[in-house]
């Protein structure tokens, strides 16, 4: 399994949540304005097998991959968010010692699960349609 070893990052998402998708295009169509160097890889795609995550833990959360580490949840957000000059601030902010914990607990127990248990129930109809 290849792995990106450059300093360049590289976003694994969900296409298929409409709420990820809308929040990605966004800064994938900012990356690409500005020349910035962000890969954005859809879980639903080939790219998925040179991440070393499943399909089913990357749904649960963001994931994103620099220099060859991959990081999950408001830490990967916040390397996102570095990496973009325009929303710098909000990676300085959210980085804070007091508010780091207080987004981590709201992204993995509110944020992440209710999008999870959303992309379960997109499945679970499309199944039914299948």
């Amino acid at each position: 399994m290849e792995q990106n070893t450059t300093k360049d990052t590289c976003v694994l998402y969900n296409g298929d949540c409409p709420v990820c998708r809308f929040e990605i295009d966004h800064y994938a169509e900012y990356s690409r304005d500005n020349g910035l160097p962000i890969r954005f890889d859809d879980l639903n795609s080939d790219a998925l097998a040179s991440w070393g995550v499943s399909a089913d833990d990357a749904a649960k959360r963001l994931h994103v991959r620099k220099n060859g580490q991959v990081y999950s949840g408001i830490p990967a957000f916040i390397l996102l968010w570095q990496d973009m000059p325009r929303f710098r601030w909000l990676a300085r902010v959210v980085s804070w010692p007091v508010v780091q914990p207080v987004a981590e607990v709201l992204y993995d127990r509110v944020l992440a699960p209710v999008l999870y248990r959303w992309h379960l129930a997109r499945e679970r109809k499309a199944a039914k349609l299948q």
